[in-house]
């Protein structure tokens, strides 16, 4: 076998061979599966009740004389189950890398349905039934929402695709805080609540869960965020 021979072979083998970390990235995460299912399961939960838009059908108690509090919320509801979903398609890399265009599109509709959606939070946030502490947790979360979601567009418009990523992390942990202020308030109620009549203390339970929904997930999105950067400077 000649040099050339041995050119030509090499030039094959490094054309048509797949690179390993093309084909990991191909798989779809165990996490990314279980983040799907959860997301999922939670909209098939939710979402029912709101449907029919009958507003004695909401799982959220209305203030008094307010009329457009379960429009907003509707709105709320169904742009964020739209973000939940669209946002999910964003993280998975595969879809990313081989249909671009529907990452694009993904992307387009959760940038749209989380700004709009925060908004929604913002119309109802000071006049939730819980009091101060839950409209102020609810408050902050609509406008870091609006917030982190507009600049991880932006950075997309730059062609910033890192900070885009990074952008879009803090984000998504925000609109991920819906399924999670669930669970926190659950918790909240089994430790500060002893009296399931006392108004006080259930909207003390009730507010912190709703800080607690939102900040706990930030702060994780950070962390990760520090260690992957970590991990990139390594390699």
């Amino acid at each position: 076998m000649t040099a050339a021979d041995d050119r030509r072979r090499l030039l094959f083998m490094v054309t048509v061979e797949p690179k390993p970390a093309t084909r990991s990235r191909a798989k779809i995460k165990p996490p990314l599966i279980a983040l799907m299912m959860l997301v999922v399961a939670f909209l098939g939960y939710a979402l029912p009740p709101y449907l029919g838009l009958d507003p004695a059908q909401a799982r959220t108690l209305p203030p008094t004389g307010v009329s457009y509090y379960y429009p907003a919320l509707v709105t709320h509801i169904f742009l964020g189950s739209i973000a939940l979903l669209a946002g999910c398609l964003q993280l998975w890399p595969w879809l990313r890398e081989r249909y671009p265009q529907v990452h694009r599109w993904s992307g387009r509709a959760y940038v749209l349905s989380s700004v709009f959606g925060g908004l929604a939070i913002l119309t109802v946030s000071t006049v939730t039934y819980w009091g101060p502490n839950q409209q102020a947790a609810n408050t902050t979360l609509g406008v870091l929402w609006v917030l982190t979601t507009i600049a991880g567009y932006v950075k997309a418009r730059k062609h910033r695709y890192a900070e885009h990523r990074e952008w879009m992390v803090r984000s998504f942990a925000l609109c991920f805080s819906i399924i999670l202020n669930r669970a926190w308030t659950t918790v909240c109620t089994v430790f500060l609540v002893s009296d399931g009549n006392d108004y006080a203390q259930l909207a003390q339970a009730i507010g912190v869960g709703s800080w607690l929904s939102w900040i706990v997930n930030l702060l994780v999105a950070e962390w990760w965020l520090q260690h992957t950067r970590v991990a990139k400077r390594v390699r």
